[in-house]
């Protein structure tokens, strides 16, 4: 069944069709949800959140139309701003990316130096995406951890796709301008190991 059935279903009195969205969308909401509170030390919250949004799903199940929206990108909208009122209430505005984005495993032929510097890039990464405004946040991890399109991004932070478009290239922007120093320390560092 697509979502659009099963919600046609759940407003025709079949309650139990929602226990099927929340299957499908549990794990992506968790994960988006840790992804904003994780930096403010508030991931502690984020199954809490993810209760709350699919609640509040729920209960304006019937106000949904799916002409309007998917059913998913409703959903990140609801969870965005839940943890958007969180961080309000709790007076910690900053939202970062998290250190657990999945990484992939080294293969055993990977030198140890390889390991160290690949994490080195990836805490450097994380550390410019934190830097970044909230909004700019929000859409690179929607569109580059989430696959989202841009329209889903635009729906989800109340912008306009040329908006959403914008708010990238500034923050792939900001993220090249902090990363180039490091990219230029570590590419002379190895020519330097390559002369001794």
């Amino acid at each position: 069944m697509t979502d659009s059935q099963l919600i046609r279903e759940i407003k025709e009195g079949n309650l139990e069709c929602y226990a099927e969205l929340i299957r499908r969308y549990e794990k992506k909401i968790l994960s988006f949800v840790t992804h904003l509170l994780r930096q403010a030390h508030l991931e502690h919250i984020a199954e809490d959140i993810c209760q709350e949004t699919f609640y509040k799903a729920y209960k304006s199940i019937h106000s949904f139309r799916d002409v309007e929206a998917t059913f998913s990108t409703w959903l990140y909208t609801i969870a965005r701003n839940s943890v958007l009122s969180e961080l309000r209430k709790s007076r910690n505005s900053d939202v970062y990316l998290d250190d657990t984005l999945q990484v992939p495993m080294a293969s055993p032929k990977t030198l140890p130096e390889q390991v160290l510097l690949r994490n080195e890039r990836e805490s450097m990464v994380r550390l410019a995406i934190n830097n970044l405004p909230e909004k700019q946040r929000s859409a690179l991890i929607l569109r580059e951890y989430e696959q989202m399109d841009y329209t889903e991004i635009a729906t989800i932070l109340d912008l306009t796709v040329s908006s959403v478009k914008s708010l990238l290239f500034r923050a792939r922007q900001s993220i090249k301008g902090q990363l180039e120093t490091y990219i230029l320390d570590t590419k002379l560092d190895e020519a330097e190991g390559m002369n001794r």
